[in-house]
């Protein structure tokens, strides 16, 4: 792993660990923006949510499942978000859950954004998070020079390609829409797929070599269930969604799944029983996901050091990201993409990637040699989870 320094920052040399899971070291190096009491004991508590502490997952299917959606724009990023909450996986592995196993599915949902979902949870949270976005997605192609008529022919003829030929790659219904005279030009074909998305028409399911490839959600999935009522259905949510990112209040809810605040009250008030209230309208199950009961005054460590990678799942589940984030936001977020960041004492401290396929680590502040160290094991992790070469010899 190759480690840059920014200026007033040092980074004692040290090898490589041999745990692949290394318990997070007791303190935070001097360098490093200390959490208050309260922002770690939420950071902690949030941590354990999101299976970056405690038990991992033994499953991509499990970490979906506690996490509820997790962002699927980048294709690499979704896979590492279930590397840092597992154990013993691979990227494959994720890859044969969506084109084998038909347990995983990517599809556009939560915000308009596309987001990685277990198939038994597509269809109840596509009926919740869908309807509102379609206007927007008609304006979109308006724009694009489709209008609503055209667009409803275009999602037919998507519908009958998939059904003749799929699953089919975006290259491939690209060129049967041209042959069929419809503008695939500029984001027409992304906002065209966006549109058969919201209708319930398609998703991305098997991997066809690296490419995602697009079949019916009806013969991928099966047909949907019958719709349980409104109340129900955002009981449903507001649990699911707090067993992977509680503690949180109802305006975390509204804005991780892009619904109405009176929708994520509603869905709160239905579980009201099954809530711990904390101060300032923070909510928390009273019993874990696994229906165990808390145990009161157990306070949960930080997570140990790690590389979590774009768009990671902790960024995106709550308002307010500045607690993780701190005074790296600006080189973490940018334009609305979230960069790979390596994490310590429940701090982003640095950021990394893959040039050339090597790790490369940029330290934004101190960190400890036993820090350094458990970084360099989990970047280890990383190559083994992707399956890269081995770095050349130095």
């Amino acid at each position: 792993m190759t480690t840059q320094c920014r200026p007033g920052s040092s980074v004692p040399d040290g090898k490589i660990g041999e745990m692949r899971n290394p318990p997070a070291p007791p303190s935070v190096s001097a360098g490093h923006a200390s959490l208050t009491a309260a922002e770690a004991a939420i950071t902690a508590e949030r941590a354990v949510a999101q299976l970056l502490s405690g038990p991992p997952a033994v499953r991509a299917e499990q970490v979906a499942e506690r996490l509820l959606a997790i962002q699927g724009q980048d294709p690499r990023g979704a896979r590492l978000a279930v590397r840092v909450r597992s154990q013993g996986l691979s990227a494959a592995d994720v890859d044969h859950a969506l084109t084998v196993d038909r347990s995983l599915v990517i599809s556009w949902l939560n915000r308009g954004t596309l987001h990685l979902v277990r198939s038994a949870d597509y269809w109840p949270l596509h009926r919740l998070t869908t309807p509102q976005l379609e206007a927007a997605c008609a304006r979109r192609l308006t724009q694009e020079g489709i209008p609503p008529a055209a667009a409803d022919r275009a999602a037919g003829l998507i519908e009958r390609f998939l059904d003749r030929d799929g699953p089919l790659t975006r290259a491939q219904l690209a060129e049967r829409l041209e042959s069929a005279e419809v503008r695939t030009q500029g984001q027409a074909l992304v906002f065209l797929m966006f549109l058969t998305s919201l209708r319930g028409i398609s998703v991305r399911g098997p991997m066809i070599g690296k490419q995602h490839a697009h079949v019916l959600a009806r013969d991928w999935l099966g047909a949907p269930p019958a719709a349980p009522d409104r109340d129900t259905a955002l009981a449903w949510l507001a649990r699911r969604y707090l067993a992977g990112h509680a503690p949180a209040t109802e305006r975390d809810l509204a804005k991780w799944a892009g619904l109405p605040l009176r929708d994520a009250r509603r869905g709160l008030r239905g579980i009201a029983p099954e809530l711990d209230e904390g101060e300032d309208g923070v909510v928390r199950l009273a019993r874990q996901p696994d229906g165990t009961a808390l145990v009161a005054g157990l306070e949960p460590a930080l997570p140990p050091p790690r590389l979590l990678g774009v768009f990671d799942p902790l960024l995106h589940g709550w308002q307010s990201r500045t607690a993780v984030l701190g005074p790296h936001e600006p080189e973490i977020v940018r334009g609305g993409m979230f960069g790979s960041f390596a994490l310590v004492g429940g701090r982003a401290v640095g950021t990394w990637g893959l040039p050339g396929g090597q790790i490369s680590l940029t330290l934004l502040e101190k960190v400890s040699a036993a820090h350094r160290r458990a970084l360099e094991t989990d970047a280890e992790d990383v190559r083994r989870f992707l399956g890269l070469a081995e770095p050349p010899t130095q």
